[in-house]
């Protein structure tokens, strides 16, 4: 057994300042010792399991004299009670190093799912409006939370704010984080059921998506402003209208149109196919370019060897909201002008995407193409199987009428843009 020495005061241990080992008394194999740097730490010799050990007990002045006798006492009286407690505080620093690596925080975990999963979704769309879902909603709450401990209270302070505001998004947000706890179990960041799940559990206590879920439709102006609208957007600068233009001229989104490239548009045949990658349907979609459009595209290549057609400032993609910038600029002008601004039949704003739907109104009231003729040209899904059969060919020569004459009633002046078939080639197309 090791002797004890002779028991030091507080104000003797802090004199001591020459390298060496001080056994301190009280404790047996209690030291303080003195290292060439000049850095002090209590060191206890001991006896485990027949082999002499040293065992650190922490820094002077940081652990006083009495920590270090009453951690030497706990030391002794363990190594008595058969525990090795220099294996013991391994044992817990090792415990502790492996909770750490394996703690992830929600918003680190999130990170990870896209990186693993972005890679299968159609478009770099999809990934941001996954980042700035969770980011707007999900970060403020449970960002910094461990993905372990998220539980369902959490996830109701997230979802009950905008589960009936915003049914749509808050439906979308559930089942991305669902998704993100899913696959934090499965690589062992937590365990349990999954709070975020829908059947039988949130089920019971939000309403329905489905009965909840209000229509919300993008703004769209009136057909018979479009004549007007056309003519103050083609007196307006920059990429973003030029853009807008042959959105209109092709009723595509503005999604397709940003991304067109000169590799996909064929001028000679006034033909522009964009691939199945880019459409929201996935399927290839093949687009009849009216005059103007031509014309459009002819003046931005002549201009331009970026090989996207409507390249933004730093030559990249533009961005949707630029688009949108676009809209908004002109419909304030119109208001500091005296005028009502740009807005659909309920006075909102209207939206870029929404001149989809003003080409519908167009079409479906003023001309008399097929159905299946329009809804080709806005590459819409036909529900019904027996028209969709019989949509089955592109109907190219039908949709480059259906373009044209579209680009001819943009064209009009506001006072001609009046409700009439156009040029009667929808009566033969009727029987078509």
């Amino acid at each position: 057994m090791a002797r004890t020495a002779k028991a030091l005061t507080p104000l003797e241990v802090s004199r001591i300042k020459a390298p060496g080992y001080y056994p301190v008394g009280t404790v047996p194999g209690l030291a303080l010792q003195v290292l060439d740097t000049g850095a002090r730490t209590w060191v206890l010799r001991v006896m485990i399991g027949g082999k002499r050990r040293e065992m650190g007990l922490g820094g002077y002045p940081a652990v006083t004299l009495a920590g270090a006798w009453e951690a030497a006492r706990i030391a002794r009286n363990k190594i008595k009670d058969g525990i090795d407690p220099i294996e013991e505080g391994r044992a817990a620093r090792s415990a502790l190093a492996a909770a750490r690596a394996a703690a992830l925080t929600f918003e680190q975990a999130c990170a990870k799912f896209i990186e693993a999963k972005e890679h299968e979704w159609k478009n770099v769309k999809h990934g941001q409006q996954w980042r700035n879902t969770l980011e707007t909603y999900a970060y403020p709450f449970i960002g910094r939370l461990h993905v372990a401990d998220v539980a369902q209270p959490h996830i109701m302070n997230i979802l009950e704010p905008i589960w009936t505001v915003k049914p749509e998004t808050a439906s979308r947000l559930r089942g991305r984080v669902e998704n993100v706890l899913d696959w934090a179990r499965v690589r062992g960041y937590r365990k349990g059921e999954n709070p975020a799940r829908w059947k039988g559990h949130l089920d019971k206590l939000l309403s329905s998506p489905k009965k909840t879920k209000k229509a919300q439709h993008h703004a769209a102006l009136p057909y018979q402003q479009i004549g007007t609208f056309m003519a103050t957007l083609r007196q307006q600068a920059g990429m973003a209208c030029k853009a807008i233009e042959f959105a209109i001229l092709t009723a595509c989104r503005s999604g397709e149109v940003r991304g067109a490239t000169w590799t996909e548009i064929d001028l000679d045949a006034a033909l522009w196919v964009i691939p199945a990658e880019r459409m929201k349907a996935e399927r290839e979609h093949y687009i009849p370019l009216s005059a103007p459009a031509v014309a459009l595209l002819k003046a931005l290549k002549a201009e331009s060897s970026n090989p996207l057609a409507f390249p933004g400032i730093r030559e990249g993609q533009l961005s949707d909201m630029s688009l949108t910038a676009a809209v908004k600029r002109m419909d304030t002008t119109s208001r500091e002008a005296g005028g009502t601004g740009w807005t659909d039949k309920g006075g909102s704003r209207i939206t870029v995407h929404g001149f989809r739907s003003t080409f519908r109104d167009w079409a479906g009231e003023t001309t008399a193409y097929p159905r299946e003729v329009i809804e080709h040209a806005l590459a819409h899904q036909l529900k019904d199987k027996a028209e969709a059969a019989y949509a089955r060919g592109s109907l190219l020569e039908k949709r480059a009428k259906l373009m044209q004459s579209w680009a001819d009633f943009c064209a009009m002046p506001p006072a001609d843009a009046k409700v009439v078939p156009i040029n009667g080639t929808g009566n033969d197309l009727k029987t078509a």
